[in-house]
């Protein structure tokens, strides 16, 4: 006497729950990428269509006050350092890099004497600069 199976087993799968999943991954990236702010003074900054992946380990942010006033934040630090300073303040925290890197976030305003001043402290020194942007 032959024994047959009268249920069989059903091979699809349900993606309802993966579907689940990949929605609330999306959420929780979406809400963590705002939450991600490389520097604390607000600065409007010039746009670019090139970005560059690479990543600096120090910043060095120019502000403009108008009437020819400049003032320099090293990692977004609210306190200013004198231009004189930067440069022993960038050694001092570049010493032990690999690669020393370090990006300027230059607000829109500022003239292009100021940037090359900060860059010139980096070819003296023999770091690579990054020169932020915001994304068009």
């Amino acid at each position: 006497m032959a024994l047959r199976r009268t249920v069989k087993a059903d091979p699809n799968i349900a993606m309802s729950s993966m579907t689940d999943i990949v929605f609330l991954l999306l959420i929780f990236f979406l809400v963590t990428s705002t939450l991600v702010n490389p520097n604390a003074l607000k600065l409007l900054l010039p746009k670019s269509t090139g970005q560059v992946g690479a990543k600096a380990t120090v910043t060095v942010s120019i502000k403009d006050w108008g009437e020819d006033r400049f003032s320099y934040h090293i990692n977004g630090n609210e306190t200013p350092v004198a231009f004189s300073g930067i440069e022993d303040e960038l050694v001092s925290l570049l010493q032990n890099e690999e690669d020393p890197t370090f990006s300027i976030y230059s607000d829109e305003t500022v003239p292009i004497k100021e940037v090359v001043q900060v860059m010139n402290i980096a070819k003296r020194n023999h770091y690579k600069v990054i020169l932020a942007t915001s994304p068009e």
